[in-house]
């Protein structure tokens, strides 16, 4: 293995990385500038009232796109798997 194919698998490693985790960050994102905002309009500093509604879109984002996650991390790990006696060979 040269030092070519190590950042090959780590730039794929930290690629599938950003596509796993960027549904569960934009939602929350998304949540915590909603709460955030009503929370400056109604001066309410109450720490579950952001706490709660993240909780509920990671669980949704979970939901409806669990499957795909899944489909990719696994379809990731056996390419990794099968690039190993390439990688051995030099």
């Amino acid at each position: 293995m040269n030092s070519q194919q190590a950042l090959d698998i780590g730039t794929g490693a930290l690629v599938v990385c950003a596509k796993v985790a960027g549904p569960f960050l934009l939602v929350v994102l998304a949540i915590g500038i909603v709460i955030g905002l009503l929370q400056s309009i109604t001066q309410l500093q109450e720490p579950t009232l952001t706490f709660v509604p993240k909780l509920i879109g990671s669980a949704i984002v979970i939901a409806v796109g669990g499957n795909w996650m899944l489909a990719t991390l696994v379809s990731y790990g056996h390419q990794l798997i099968a690039s190993v006696p390439a990688l051995l060979n030099g």
